[in-house]
């Protein structure tokens, strides 16, 4: 059970309130991480910052979905894997592709299984890639904006994935039918 508060547009705290409006206008409700997030105003405004920086970055739909769950998994994130889930299908993305991420399996393609491998490298690492993770990266057509960019990617999922885990935040409605453990 969750140990934080999950808020609602009523019980946010004031400075948190035009952020809390903002993702019930932009989602037609409150994800539970929003609402535990609410309780640390900056937080919210910096992670929903984040996601609008990443969404906005070189990574089409799939690549942002290889990062997020690469992310999501090897952090085993029991909410942000379902969400993400729900979300890549709304994005459009291979269902395929979403369960290879969600089931640790290879990638469709060589350049997506580079962004994976370069992804999971980075979170397992804490950012240390050797000369090989990164030439093996460039090899397949990515430079140095992908490989900053999966820092911003990670920068977004080390908060969620975080807050999810501390407060336990139960898996929205409508990605219930996606829940996943490892």
């Amino acid at each position: 059970m969750t140990t934080l508060t999950i808020h609602d547009l009523d019980t946010a705290p004031e400075e948190s309130k035009p952020f809390v409006e903002k993702t019930l206008k932009a989602n037609g409700r409150i994800p539970g991480l929003h609402g535990v997030m609410a309780s640390a105003p900056g937080l919210l405004e910096g992670y929903q910052k984040l996601h609008e920086l990443f969404v906005g970055s070189s990574f089409d739909n799939e690549e942002l979905t290889v990062v997020w769950q690469t992310i999501n998994v090897e952090h085993e994130c029991h909410y942000c894997v379902p969400a993400h889930t729900g979300i890549a299908n709304m994005m459009k993305v291979d269902p395929a592709l979403t369960e290879a991420l969600r089931n640790s399996a290879p990638m469709p393609t060589e350049k997506l299984q580079a962004l994976h491998d370069t992804t999971l490298a980075m979170v397992r690492s804490r950012g240390n890639l050797t000369e090989d993770e990164v030439k093996a990266f460039y090899a397949v057509g990515y430079g140095e904006r992908q490989l900053l960019e999966i820092v911003l990617g990670l920068s977004q999922k080390i908060m969620s994935n975080y807050v999810n885990h501390i407060a336990e935040t139960p898996v929205d409605a409508v990605f219930e039918k996606f829940a996943w453990k490892k």
